[in-house]
Protein backbone atom coordinates (compact mmCIF):
# COMPACT_ATOMS: atom_id res chain seq x y z
CA UNK A 1 0.00 0.00 0.00
CA UNK A 2 1.28 3.25 -0.90
CA UNK A 3 2.06 5.81 1.90
CA UNK A 4 1.42 9.48 1.82
CA UNK A 5 1.96 12.31 4.52
CA UNK A 6 -0.06 15.46 4.50
CA UNK A 7 1.15 18.39 6.43
CA UNK A 8 -0.19 22.11 6.91
CA UNK A 9 -2.12 24.39 9.60
CA UNK A 10 -1.80 27.38 11.55
CA UNK A 11 -5.23 28.27 9.78
CA UNK A 12 -8.57 26.47 8.40
CA UNK A 13 -7.15 27.42 4.93
CA UNK A 14 -3.93 25.37 5.37
CA UNK A 15 -6.32 22.05 6.24
CA UNK A 16 -9.21 22.47 4.34
CA UNK A 17 -8.04 21.41 0.70
CA UNK A 18 -6.04 18.56 2.72
CA UNK A 19 -9.22 17.67 3.84
CA UNK A 20 -10.61 17.43 0.22
CA UNK A 21 -7.94 15.22 -0.77
CA UNK A 22 -8.28 12.88 1.70
CA UNK A 23 -11.64 11.30 0.84
CA UNK A 24 -9.87 10.47 -2.83
CA UNK A 25 -6.71 9.44 -1.28
CA UNK A 26 -8.82 6.73 0.63
CA UNK A 27 -10.61 5.74 -2.45
CA UNK A 28 -7.44 4.72 -4.16
CA UNK A 29 -6.51 3.36 -0.94
CA UNK A 30 -3.09 5.41 0.22
CA UNK A 31 -2.32 4.78 3.51
CA UNK A 32 -2.64 8.49 4.75
CA UNK A 33 -0.76 10.30 7.77
CA UNK A 34 -0.68 13.79 9.00
CA UNK A 35 2.07 16.10 10.61
CA UNK A 36 0.94 19.19 12.17
CA UNK A 37 1.80 21.62 15.17
CA UNK A 38 0.99 20.16 18.62
CA UNK A 39 -2.31 22.20 19.41
CA UNK A 40 -3.49 23.93 15.83
CA UNK A 41 -6.87 24.07 14.17
CA UNK A 42 -5.23 21.07 12.15
CA UNK A 43 -5.13 18.86 15.35
CA UNK A 44 -9.29 18.53 15.96
CA UNK A 45 -10.06 18.47 12.35
CA UNK A 46 -7.58 15.31 10.95
CA UNK A 47 -7.60 13.34 14.00
CA UNK A 48 -11.62 13.53 13.29
CA UNK A 49 -10.94 11.55 10.14
CA UNK A 50 -9.75 9.25 11.91
CA UNK A 51 -6.26 9.68 10.32
CA UNK A 52 -2.81 9.16 12.28
CA UNK A 53 -1.78 12.73 13.79
CA UNK A 54 1.96 13.38 14.82
CA UNK A 55 2.12 16.99 15.91
CA UNK A 56 5.85 18.78 16.07
CA UNK A 57 7.26 21.82 17.39
CA UNK A 58 6.25 25.21 15.18
CA UNK A 59 7.76 28.62 15.41
CA UNK A 60 6.67 31.49 12.40
CA UNK A 61 9.71 33.01 10.98
CA UNK A 62 8.59 37.00 11.19
CA UNK A 63 9.95 39.59 8.86
CA UNK A 64 9.24 42.18 11.57
CA UNK A 65 10.63 42.57 14.96
CA UNK A 66 8.93 40.30 17.58
CA UNK A 67 10.41 39.12 21.29
CA UNK A 68 9.40 35.51 19.88
CA UNK A 69 12.17 36.14 16.94
CA UNK A 70 14.14 35.47 19.76
CA UNK A 71 12.67 31.69 20.74
CA UNK A 72 10.84 30.43 17.56
CA UNK A 73 13.90 29.51 15.55
CA UNK A 74 14.66 27.09 17.96
CA UNK A 75 11.31 26.18 17.87
CA UNK A 76 11.59 25.41 13.91
CA UNK A 77 15.28 23.74 14.70
CA UNK A 78 12.98 21.02 16.91
CA UNK A 79 10.65 20.96 14.99
CA UNK A 80 12.92 19.87 11.95
CA UNK A 81 14.88 17.02 14.11
CA UNK A 82 10.99 16.00 15.24
CA UNK A 83 10.32 15.43 11.13
CA UNK A 84 13.10 14.04 9.89
CA UNK A 85 12.50 11.09 12.77
CA UNK A 86 9.06 10.79 11.39
CA UNK A 87 9.80 10.84 8.41
CA UNK A 88 12.22 8.00 8.63
CA UNK A 89 10.16 6.13 10.83
CA UNK A 90 6.95 6.27 8.63
CA UNK A 91 8.62 6.10 5.13
CA UNK A 92 6.58 8.06 2.96
CA UNK A 93 6.13 7.43 -0.60
CA UNK A 94 5.41 10.87 -1.24
CA UNK A 95 4.62 14.38 1.02
CA UNK A 96 2.06 16.95 0.23
CA UNK A 97 2.22 20.59 1.60
CA UNK A 98 -0.60 22.50 2.16
CA UNK A 99 1.80 25.46 3.83
CA UNK A 100 1.86 27.16 7.02
CA UNK A 101 5.00 27.10 8.91
CA UNK A 102 4.42 24.03 10.40
CA UNK A 103 4.79 22.31 7.20
CA UNK A 104 8.45 23.71 6.43
CA UNK A 105 10.51 21.48 8.51
CA UNK A 106 8.18 18.37 7.10
CA UNK A 107 9.58 19.31 3.35
CA UNK A 108 12.62 20.28 4.17
CA UNK A 109 12.67 16.85 6.00
CA UNK A 110 11.30 15.11 3.21
CA UNK A 111 14.35 16.20 0.75
CA UNK A 112 16.78 15.26 3.31
CA UNK A 113 15.16 11.07 2.76
CA UNK A 114 15.06 11.99 -0.84
CA UNK A 115 10.95 11.47 -0.17
CA UNK A 116 9.11 13.51 -3.43
CA UNK A 117 7.60 16.27 -1.89
CA UNK A 118 4.53 18.88 -3.47
CA UNK A 119 3.41 22.07 -2.32
CA UNK A 120 0.61 24.06 -2.67
CA UNK A 121 0.58 27.78 -2.57
CA UNK A 122 -2.91 29.25 -2.22
CA UNK A 123 -2.17 33.16 -2.51
CA UNK A 124 -0.76 35.07 -5.78
CA UNK A 125 2.38 35.87 -4.79
CA UNK A 126 4.12 32.58 -2.26
CA UNK A 127 4.26 33.11 1.30
CA UNK A 128 7.60 33.03 3.31
CA UNK A 129 6.83 29.76 4.34
CA UNK A 130 6.57 28.06 1.15
CA UNK A 131 9.37 30.24 -0.61
CA UNK A 132 11.62 28.57 2.10
CA UNK A 133 10.33 25.04 0.75
CA UNK A 134 9.70 25.42 -3.07
CA UNK A 135 13.74 24.38 -3.85
CA UNK A 136 12.90 21.07 -1.70
CA UNK A 137 9.71 20.76 -3.68
CA UNK A 138 9.34 18.38 -6.57
CA UNK A 139 6.14 20.47 -7.92
CA UNK A 140 4.10 23.18 -6.44
CA UNK A 141 0.86 23.99 -7.48
CA UNK A 142 -0.84 27.34 -7.68
CA UNK A 143 -4.47 28.77 -7.71
CA UNK A 144 -3.77 32.01 -9.74
CA UNK A 145 -2.31 32.27 -13.05
CA UNK A 146 -0.70 35.29 -11.72
CA UNK A 147 0.92 33.14 -9.40
CA UNK A 148 3.16 31.03 -12.23
CA UNK A 149 4.91 34.23 -12.48
CA UNK A 150 6.58 33.69 -9.37
CA UNK A 151 7.45 30.03 -9.67
CA UNK A 152 10.04 28.09 -11.39
CA UNK A 153 9.06 26.84 -14.73
CA UNK A 154 9.75 23.47 -14.55
CA UNK A 155 7.85 22.64 -11.18
CA UNK A 156 4.62 25.06 -11.72
CA UNK A 157 1.66 23.93 -12.18
CA UNK A 158 -2.39 25.57 -12.16
CA UNK A 159 -4.46 23.80 -10.57
CA UNK A 160 -6.91 25.34 -8.61
CA UNK A 161 -8.10 24.47 -4.99
CA UNK A 162 -8.62 21.63 -3.47
CA UNK A 163 -12.80 21.64 -2.97
CA UNK A 164 -14.28 19.42 0.05
CA UNK A 165 -16.81 17.09 -2.11
CA UNK A 166 -19.67 17.87 0.95
CA UNK A 167 -19.29 21.46 -0.02
CA UNK A 168 -21.25 20.74 -3.42
CA UNK A 169 -24.13 18.77 -1.18
CA UNK A 170 -25.23 21.54 0.31
CA UNK A 171 -29.62 21.51 0.47
CA UNK A 172 -30.94 25.30 0.38
CA UNK A 173 -34.10 24.34 2.21
CA UNK A 174 -31.89 22.57 5.14
CA UNK A 175 -29.89 26.12 5.85
CA UNK A 176 -33.10 28.11 5.84
CA UNK A 177 -34.81 25.40 8.40
CA UNK A 178 -31.33 25.14 10.43
CA UNK A 179 -31.55 29.22 10.73
CA UNK A 180 -35.07 29.65 11.51
CA UNK A 181 -35.64 31.42 8.09
CA UNK A 182 -38.40 31.88 5.54
CA UNK A 183 -37.51 30.75 1.91
CA UNK A 184 -39.41 34.03 0.49
CA UNK A 185 -36.45 36.80 1.57
CA UNK A 186 -33.10 36.76 0.51
CA UNK A 187 -30.04 35.57 2.94
CA UNK A 188 -26.99 37.47 3.24
CA UNK A 189 -24.37 34.99 4.57
CA UNK A 190 -20.98 36.85 6.42
CA UNK A 191 -17.87 34.56 6.77
CA UNK A 192 -15.67 36.15 9.21
CA UNK A 193 -12.76 33.85 8.59
CA UNK A 194 -11.43 30.68 11.05
CA UNK A 195 -10.34 33.42 13.88
CA UNK A 196 -13.07 36.14 13.13
CA UNK A 197 -12.85 39.80 11.55
CA UNK A 198 -13.60 42.02 13.73
CA UNK A 199 -13.62 45.29 11.64
CA UNK A 200 -16.08 43.28 9.50
CA UNK A 201 -18.25 41.99 12.69
CA UNK A 202 -18.50 45.46 13.72
CA UNK A 203 -19.29 47.12 10.44
CA UNK A 204 -22.05 44.37 10.00
CA UNK A 205 -23.79 44.84 13.33
CA UNK A 206 -23.47 48.83 13.36
CA UNK A 207 -25.95 48.07 9.85
CA UNK A 208 -27.99 45.45 11.24
CA UNK A 209 -31.22 47.35 11.67
CA UNK A 210 -31.00 48.47 7.89
CA UNK A 211 -29.64 45.36 6.67
CA UNK A 212 -32.83 43.65 7.97
CA UNK A 213 -35.23 45.23 6.16
CA UNK A 214 -33.83 43.29 3.03
CA UNK A 215 -32.04 40.25 3.86
CA UNK A 216 -32.26 37.19 6.53
CA UNK A 217 -28.72 37.11 8.11
CA UNK A 218 -26.15 34.27 8.65
CA UNK A 219 -23.35 35.78 10.50
CA UNK A 220 -20.40 33.11 11.16
CA UNK A 221 -18.19 35.98 13.35
CA UNK A 222 -15.17 33.94 14.98
CA UNK A 223 -14.45 31.99 18.38
CA UNK A 224 -15.40 34.57 20.95
CA UNK A 225 -16.52 37.18 18.96
CA UNK A 226 -20.70 35.98 19.70
CA UNK A 227 -22.79 39.58 21.17
CA UNK A 228 -25.73 37.47 23.11
CA UNK A 229 -27.59 40.49 23.36
CA UNK A 230 -28.70 40.07 19.60
CA UNK A 231 -29.53 36.39 20.32
CA UNK A 232 -33.10 36.16 19.18
CA UNK A 233 -32.91 38.89 17.27
CA UNK A 234 -35.28 38.02 13.95
CA UNK A 235 -33.90 37.06 10.63
CA UNK A 236 -30.43 37.11 12.78
CA UNK A 237 -28.12 34.41 13.76
CA UNK A 238 -24.62 34.23 14.59
CA UNK A 239 -22.40 31.15 15.07
CA UNK A 240 -18.85 30.82 16.47
CA UNK A 241 -17.95 28.72 13.60
CA UNK A 242 -19.75 25.87 11.69
CA UNK A 243 -18.88 22.33 10.19
CA UNK A 244 -21.78 20.08 9.37
CA UNK A 245 -23.93 22.26 8.42
CA UNK A 246 -21.49 24.65 6.37
CA UNK A 247 -22.66 23.12 2.81
CA UNK A 248 -26.38 23.84 3.73
CA UNK A 249 -25.71 27.64 4.98
CA UNK A 250 -23.94 28.13 1.77
CA UNK A 251 -26.81 26.92 -0.34
CA UNK A 252 -29.30 28.79 1.60
CA UNK A 253 -27.34 31.93 0.82
CA UNK A 254 -28.31 34.38 -2.10
CA UNK A 255 -25.15 36.82 -1.59
CA UNK A 256 -21.86 36.08 0.74
CA UNK A 257 -19.79 38.73 2.46
CA UNK A 258 -16.54 37.68 3.07
CA UNK A 259 -12.64 38.26 3.66
CA UNK A 260 -10.49 37.28 0.70
CA UNK A 261 -8.41 34.02 1.72
CA UNK A 262 -7.65 32.09 -0.89
CA UNK A 263 -9.22 29.33 0.08
CA UNK A 264 -12.30 30.76 0.97
CA UNK A 265 -12.77 33.06 -2.20
CA UNK A 266 -12.01 29.97 -4.10
CA UNK A 267 -14.67 27.47 -2.72
CA UNK A 268 -17.29 30.50 -3.56
CA UNK A 269 -16.15 30.58 -6.93
CA UNK A 270 -16.50 26.53 -7.00
CA UNK A 271 -20.52 26.92 -5.76
CA UNK A 272 -20.68 30.08 -7.75
CA UNK A 273 -22.01 32.39 -4.70
CA UNK A 274 -22.26 35.67 -5.85
CA UNK A 275 -19.89 38.09 -2.96
CA UNK A 276 -18.44 41.27 -1.41
CA UNK A 277 -14.77 40.30 -0.62
CA UNK A 278 -12.82 42.86 2.09
CA UNK A 279 -9.48 41.72 2.08
CA UNK A 280 -7.48 42.43 4.90
CA UNK A 281 -5.56 45.67 4.63
CA UNK A 282 -1.94 45.55 4.19
CA UNK A 283 -1.06 46.86 7.62
CA UNK A 284 -2.64 43.33 8.80
CA UNK A 285 -0.94 41.62 6.66
CA UNK A 286 1.33 41.02 3.71
CA UNK A 287 -1.25 42.29 1.14
CA UNK A 288 -1.91 38.48 -0.20
CA UNK A 289 -5.62 39.43 0.52
CA UNK A 290 -5.81 42.49 -1.43
CA UNK A 291 -4.24 40.38 -4.48
CA UNK A 292 -6.23 38.06 -4.74
CA UNK A 293 -9.46 40.32 -4.51
CA UNK A 294 -7.99 41.91 -7.29
CA UNK A 295 -8.00 39.24 -9.21
CA UNK A 296 -11.41 38.42 -8.22
CA UNK A 297 -12.46 42.01 -9.06
CA UNK A 298 -10.77 41.67 -12.41
CA UNK A 299 -12.04 38.17 -13.74
CA UNK A 300 -15.84 39.59 -12.73
CA UNK A 301 -16.65 36.93 -9.65
CA UNK A 302 -16.53 39.33 -6.70
CA UNK A 303 -17.33 43.11 -5.43
CA UNK A 304 -14.05 44.39 -3.69
CA UNK A 305 -14.85 46.69 -0.76
CA UNK A 306 -11.43 48.02 1.16
CA UNK A 307 -11.26 47.90 4.73
CA UNK A 308 -10.27 51.71 4.77
CA UNK A 309 -13.27 52.56 2.83
CA UNK A 310 -15.61 50.52 5.17
CA UNK A 311 -18.63 52.57 6.29
CA UNK A 312 -22.36 52.30 6.49
CA UNK A 313 -23.09 53.76 3.07
CA UNK A 314 -20.34 51.76 1.56
CA UNK A 315 -21.31 48.38 2.82
CA UNK A 316 -24.76 48.83 2.18
CA UNK A 317 -24.23 50.08 -1.46
CA UNK A 318 -22.07 46.66 -1.82
CA UNK A 319 -24.11 44.50 -0.54
CA UNK A 320 -27.50 45.92 -2.42
CA UNK A 321 -25.07 46.33 -5.70
CA UNK A 322 -23.98 42.79 -5.77
CA UNK A 323 -27.41 41.35 -4.95
CA UNK A 324 -29.09 43.37 -7.97
CA UNK A 325 -26.29 42.66 -10.51
CA UNK A 326 -26.03 38.87 -8.64
CA UNK A 327 -26.97 37.05 -12.11
CA UNK A 328 -24.14 38.84 -13.88
CA UNK A 329 -20.92 37.71 -11.37
CA UNK A 330 -22.92 33.66 -11.45
CA UNK A 331 -22.50 34.10 -15.61
CA UNK A 332 -18.70 35.03 -15.01
CA UNK A 333 -18.10 32.41 -12.56
CA UNK A 334 -19.39 30.14 -14.68
CA UNK A 335 -17.13 30.62 -17.54
CA UNK A 336 -14.08 30.02 -15.03
CA UNK A 337 -11.93 27.53 -16.37
CA UNK A 338 -12.23 25.89 -12.64
CA UNK A 339 -10.18 22.83 -12.44
CA UNK A 340 -11.06 19.63 -10.74
CA UNK A 341 -8.11 20.15 -8.75
CA UNK A 342 -8.39 16.97 -6.14
CA UNK A 343 -8.17 14.78 -9.66
CA UNK A 344 -5.46 16.57 -11.02
CA UNK A 345 -3.22 16.44 -6.94
CA UNK A 346 -3.75 13.31 -6.89
CA UNK A 347 -3.23 12.75 -10.63
CA UNK A 348 0.71 14.31 -9.65
CA UNK A 349 1.07 12.28 -6.18
CA UNK A 350 0.51 9.07 -8.36
CA UNK A 351 3.02 10.41 -10.86
CA UNK A 352 5.70 11.73 -8.06
CA UNK A 353 5.58 8.13 -6.46
CA UNK A 354 6.30 6.34 -9.90
CA UNK A 355 9.51 8.51 -10.81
Amino acid sequence: MKRIVLTGGGTAGHVTPNIALISRLKQENWDIHYIGSYQGIEKDLIEALGIPYYGISSGKLRRYFDPKNFSDPFKVLKGCAQASRLLKRLKPDVVFSKGGFVAVPVVLGAKRHHIPAIIHESDITPGLANKLCISSAVKVCANFPETLNYLPKEKAVLTGTPIRPELFAGNKLKGLEFCGFTANKPVLLIVGGSTGAAALNEAVRNLLPTLLKHFQIIHLCGKGKMKPELDGTPGYVQYEYISAELSDLLAAADVVLSRAGANAICELLALRKPNILIPLPAGSSRGDQILNAESFERQGYSYVLKEEELTNETLLEAVTKVYENRSSYIQAMEKSPQNDAVSLIVSMINDAVGK
